[in-house]
């Protein structure tokens, strides 16, 4: 008699199948490329004031209307281009959220001038390695935390916008900069839960 494969116990928010899919594969993965880099920080973004599920599913419409989020090609947009995204249906037409993702990407071209890449500069802020953390249940993640406070106030020293302390927490949580899978979840101890981490102090910019 065949048995039924074991059922994976996810994080609570992983329900529609974009959602367990970008669960299962992405989230707290740790990223290190930074064209992808970008993408998770225009779509975090994005989402402010909506909802993580709804990005996920324009994500492939933005990555048309945005020119597979290369940022030289976003950083050069001109107001013509912006006006005709902000009458693109399937993204999310807000001007505020349009011009900041054009101003985000000169910025992000700087931080690599100034940097050799921009996953280089973003590391730094959890010392180079991922911080894995052991929530029992998503009701005790915080909304943000001194990382993301602290990641939040450069990257708005350096122009960019969008990125509040809960905005860039989510993102840390997207490039595996934390390991915020609950311990029930398949996936925590597959990016490092249950495993000793060498004290290290945070290096913050």
């Amino acid at each position: 008699m065949l048995q039924s494969a074991p059922v994976k116990t996810r994080c609570a928010w992983a329900r529609g199948e974009l959602d367990i899919r970008h669960h299962d594969e992405e989230w707290g993965v740790p990223l290190h490329d930074d064209q992808k880099l970008f993408e998770l920080l225009i779509l975090e973004g994005a989402q402010a004031g909506l909802s993580w599920s709804t990005i996920l599913r324009k994500r492939e419409a933005y990555r048309n209307a945005f020119d597979g989020f290369d940022p030289r090609v976003v950083a050069k947009y001109t107001d013509a281009k912006k006006s005709r995204l902000l009458e693109d249906e399937g993204i999310v037409r807000n001007h505020a959220k349009i011009d900041a993702a054009v101003g985000n990407a000169r910025a992000f071209l700087d931080v690599q001038r100034e940097c050799g890449t921009f996953d280089a500069y973003l590391w730094r802020f959890v010392g180079g390695r991922p911080i894995v953390n052991a929530w029992p249940s998503t009701a005790k993640i915080p909304a943000e935390t001194e990382e993301s406070r602290t990641l939040s106030r450069d990257l708005q020293k350096r122009g960019f916008r969008f990125v509040g302390p809960t905005i860039c927490y989510a993102f840390m949580q997207s490039t595996g900069l934390v390991n915020d899978h609950t311990v029930d979840c398949f996936r925590w101890r597959a990016l490092g839960g249950g495993r000793r981490r060498p004290g290290k102090k945070t290096v913050q910019a």
